[in-house]
């Protein structure tokens, strides 16, 4: 083994070659990646820091199937060698399939990668972590099946992997954590779980009814380090008669509050049943153009560069997109509920696109509102024009017009400070918004990138000043963020921890995910 090779903490370079010879009898030689692009592959592409050095891993281990997955633990174990679970490691604006603890091996699991099995009568499928949204959508269509995935905004990542982030998406079934039903659970110490139904030998409602008999699970493996999940049960939408895809525009920049207080109301109602989208101007604006059109100086750019911006390209200072799914009539009728609730807004557009159940949209955002995975998310890497990157600032919000117009005014406020534009918006699920802003920066060594991670922990701190918590983080402050839960010294942590010490003894187990460090890992933690 190199002598650079990073090695978790207290094992040596011996020890450390002697656990990847045994990985490698386990799932063969090609299947463990010790150097060069392979290894490469498993660092942060987008790193908010002026170097790499930080969170790398000694090396990558890719199992095929369960058994090999029990095999691996046994040796991690025995050696109390850390393995970094990730499905396909493709969430780059918080990681990627980097560790949280340098010298972690990183289990990947993108070998596991079948479709089980899918029913259409009862809408669901039966998926492992190596599936993504677009080998599922392939799989529907292949097959003919009248039903529709709930993309998030890259389809490329993995369904299991999304949906254990808490991820979302843009249809009826947007919230994905939300739409699973079934786990198979590979605990630290090599245990195999189904949970709810499944623990029924011959069990007929595994992925119809989460909570089974007696305590739920299924929750606890969600943005967690307490065991490695090789099954998901997944709800799919049933393919609608028809739809309708809108998009209204505002014009200015107060706006923002009574377009979510509107919204609001027709979420709660049932009018708008999906995850409607809330744009920035200039997130609208990225995949149309290149920031340097308008404004190609340091620092954020000025409002009136951005009003000119909207001019030019014909959007609004808020963008909103939402969609309607049904009867034909009847999502008529509610398309016309919709624009009479948001028409006393002054100056506010409507435009909407009308689809017969089968008709597939050519746009990124309106395809993934009709359950058909893009790549739309990464048009924002051309903003710059260079070799982009970003990472992401991901609080939630109260659906309240005042708490979304206050945390628009932190954010924005906080960015220019630090010289960035503020390329965000929110997505709404009814009572609460999903507000994401992206820190989009050339990619390290530059200094932007830098900032771009000061950035990130002072809009931490702010959120939680005004009584606001991020739903999920980069590696760079994970330990920052669970700490910004404080209730009772931090109650919350402790019950985390106790439970992980109880699952994983050995703490071989993804540690520091989200915070969670077990007892043998725990003086690695830092509130960076």
């Amino acid at each position: 083994m190199a002598a650079d090779t990073p090695r978790p903490p207290g094992i040596s370079s011996g020890e450390l070659s002697r656990v990847l010879a045994a990985f490698e009898s386990i799932v063969g030689i090609p299947n463990v990646c010790r150097s060069g692009a392979a290894l490469a592959a498993y660092r942060d592409p987008f790193a908010p820091l002026p170097g790499d050095d930080t969170f790398a891993p000694s090396a990558a281990v890719l199992p095929a199937n369960v058994d090999e997955i029990r095999a691996l633990l046994r040796v991690a174990n025995a050696a109390r060698v850390p393995l970094w679970t990730v499905s396909t490691g493709r969430n780059f604006a918080y990681g990627g399939a980097a560790p949280r603890l340098s010298g972690s091996v990183v289990l990947d699991l993108q070998r596991l990668n079948r479709v089980l099995d899918v029913d259409e009568r009862l809408a669901w499928a039966l998926v492992e972590p190596g599936v993504s949204y677009f080998d599922l959508y392939a799989h529907l269509r292949e097959r003919g099946l009248a039903l529709w995935v709930d993309p998030p905004a890259s389809g490329w990542g993995s369904v299991i992997g999304n949906t254990l982030e808490r991820g979302f998406g843009y249809t009826e079934y947007g919230d994905h954590a939300a739409a699973q039903c079934g786990m198979e659970v590979v605990l630290a110490n090599g245990d195999v779980v189904r949970t709810g139904m499944g623990a029924l030998d011959i069990g007929t409602a595994w992925t119809l009814y989460r909570p089974g008999y007696g305590p739920s699970f299924d929750a606890l493996f969600t943005q967690s380090n307490y065991g490695i999940v090789t099954k998901m049960g997944l709800w799919l939408m049933p393919a609608p008669d028809a739809y309708v895809i809108g998009e209204i525009q505002f014009a200015h920049e107060d706006d923002l509050g009574v377009l979510v207080d509107t919204l609001r109301g027709l979420q709660l109602s049932g009018t708008i049943r999906q995850h409607a989208v809330i744009e920035g101007a200039i997130r609208r604006a990225a995949g149309l153009a290149p920031r340097a059109r308008w404004y190609d100086g340091e620092g954020a750019m000025p409002e009136a560069s951005v009003a000119r911006m909207q001019r030019e390209l014909d959007i609004g200072r808020w963008n909103l997109h939402y969609a309607l799914y049904g009867d034909a009539e009847v999502i008529e009728l509610q398309r016309r509920i919709v624009e009479r609730a948001f028409a006393k807004v002054p100056g506010v557009r409507f435009t909407a696109r009308r689809y017969a159940g089968k008709d597939e949209p050519q746009g990124g955002g309106d395809r993934n509102m009709a359950g058909i995975p893009s790549m739309s998310a990464f048009r924002m890497l051309d903003w710059l024009g260079d070799d982009g990157a970003h990472v992401d600032f991901s609080p939630l919000c109260p659906a309240d017009g005042r708490d979304a117009l206050r945390q628009y005014a932190l954010v924005k406020a906080r960015a220019a400070e630090y010289g960035f534009d503020y390329y965000g918006g929110f997505t709404a699920a009814g009572r609460y918004l999903h507000h994401v802003f992206a820190a989009i920066f050339p990619r390290a060594p530059h200094p932007q990138a830098a900032r771009a991670g000061d950035l990130l922990r002072a809009l931490m701190s702010d959120a939680r000043a005004a009584g606001y918590g991020v739903y999920r983080s980069h590696l760079l402050y994970m330990d920052y963020a669970a700490a910004q839960y404080s209730f009772n010294d931090g109650a919350l942590l402790r019950l985390a921890e106790t439970v992980k010490d109880a699952l994983d003894p050995q703490g071989v187990l993804s540690p520091g995910k989200q915070g969670v460090w077990p007892q043998a890992w725990r003086t690695q933690r830092g509130y960076t």
